[in-house]
């Protein structure tokens, strides 16, 4: 008779049982440490330092006020460096105004300036601009040709090296070198076998950030000064972009799909894009390119960046609130709009619990719409709710620390299970109280 197979004791299983597939990210790429700097804030990108979200403001800089409200908005919702455009003198002489403002409201987030065509006459001719800003990006395609090109990109250098602030060598797919992207193609086309013109180009995109890299240093900017960034609009070519140019140096990598798009497209394309490349180690910083709807929140693409690192396990910025997405055993709507509810209180309330509550971010609550997961969904959170569904008893057990605690019954379970959380929050993130001390007159 034959012995029946046993996948835990023979073939591949017994392999995958003796050394289980690792989880989580690979180990993240060795690179140097930049410092960007405002009034005692420092963020730290690379060198082993949390991947960094920033974001970019969409207002006319030369609206100094409008432009001061959105960085503090994107400061709040937890981008660590905000860009704003420097593209004109209106702008670059309210940039001082605008860092005052910040300031005085208590946002020392650090502003980088973002160049493009004419940022050498701007940073020369407006120093308090020039000293204002936090770093400054620079996109080596827009800055003219041949010599040109060469006197106004050591021009920015040298601005950077006086006022002590560091850089990002940012290439772009839509302004790449034509000079170098010509002569790179005109090597192609001797090869024996010359590459496909699109991997030409990417490669184009690593070699003109490198090359502009190492210029900067040959004029005097520190390695440790120095940050890249390779933009496409692709994808699969961000991937082999990145890929690539984490190969060829150690200066710190910003990640980003420009043009990522609006809504649900510009979020999958971001995420799957930035999630591979973050899996794999690569990537220090990072920004969500969303087109936002009219009179949108730009506030969503700092916490869809959030998420996708916290989804990944690289950082936690806010109470991760886990909820089924409902079928024929949740015919009421009650779990989905407490799950949105809870949601955003927990997301609104960070601002203050982030220094009231150290470690809440780690918080995991879950909201069930049935009896089929939402018990043991509810046991693996800190705090947990399985609501009634279709036919179940009109009753909720509220499990703590993997315990059933309680059980909420009537018309105000939301309310409840959200004071709930509250008190949660309090006790076990809360200081400890300390003991009364007294003392009297000697």
């Amino acid at each position: 008779m034959q012995t029946p197979h046993d996948p835990l004791t023979t073939g591949t299983a017994q392999t995958a049982a003796a050394a289980p597939f690792p989880a989580g990210p690979a180990p993240r790429r060795a690179t140097r440490q930049v410092h960007i700097r405002w009034d005692g804030n420092v963020v730290a990108v690379g060198g082993g330092a949390p991947v960094v979200v920033q974001s970019m403001t969409n207002t006319d800089t030369a609206d100094a006020i409008a432009t001061a409200i959105q960085v503090k908005a994107l400061a709040l919702a937890g981008s660590e460096v905000v860009r704003i455009t420097v593209n004109t003198a209106e702008a670059a002489k309210e940039v001082p105004a605008i860092r005052e403002q910040l300031d005085r409201m208590g946002i020392y987030v650090p502003l980088v300036g973002d160049f493009h065509y004419n940022g050498h006459k701007l940073l020369t001719q407006y120093p308090d601009c020039a000293q204002a800003l936090s770093k400054y990006r620079i996109n080596p395609g827009n800055m003219g040709t041949g010599k040109r090109r060469d006197d106004n990109f050591a021009q920015m250098i040298d601005v950077a090296n006086r006022h002590d602030k560091p850089v990002r060598i940012g290439v772009n797919w839509g302004s790449l070198d034509q000079d170098l992207l010509a002569r790179m193609m005109d090597d192609n086309g001797r090869r024996a076998v010359p590459w496909e013109a699109s991997a030409v180009m990417r490669d184009c995109l690593v070699v003109s950030a490198i090359e502009n890299a190492q210029r900067a240093e040959s004029l005097g900017m520190p390695s440790d000064r120095i940050i890249l960034s390779c933009k496409v609009s692709n994808a699969q070519d961000l991937i082999a972009v990145y890929r690539d140019l984490s190969g060829r140096c150690d200066y710190p990598l910003h990640l980003g799909l420009t043009e990522a798009g609006m809504g649900s497209k510009g979020i999958v394309a971001s995420t799957a894009a930035m999630g591979i490349l973050l899996q794999q180690g690569i990537g220090d910083t990072i920004r969500v390119s969303l087109t936002p709807e009219p009179n949108g929140d730009r506030s969503t693409e700092v916490v869809v960046a959030q998420e996708i690192l916290q989804s990944l396990g690289l950082r936690a910025f806010a109470p991760v609130v886990v909820a089924c997405p409902g079928c024929g055993r949740t015919s009421s709507t009650v779990f989905q709009e407490l799950a949105a509810s809870i949601q955003g209180y927990l997301r609104a309330q960070m601002p203050v619990w982030r220094s009231q509550y150290p470690g809440v971010e780690s918080l995991h609550v879950a909201v069930m719409g049935c009896v089929v997961n939402g018990p043991g969904e509810s046991k693996f959170a800190d705090i947990g709710i399985s609501l009634p569904g279709s036919g179940e008893q009109p009753i909720a057990p509220v499990y703590i620390d993997g315990e059933r605690s309680l059980t909420l019954k009537g018309d105000h379970i939301a309310e409840e299970f959200q004071a709930l959380v509250e008190d949660y929050v309090s006790r076990r993130y809360g200081a400890p109280a300390t003991a009364a001390t007294t003392t009297t007159d000697a």
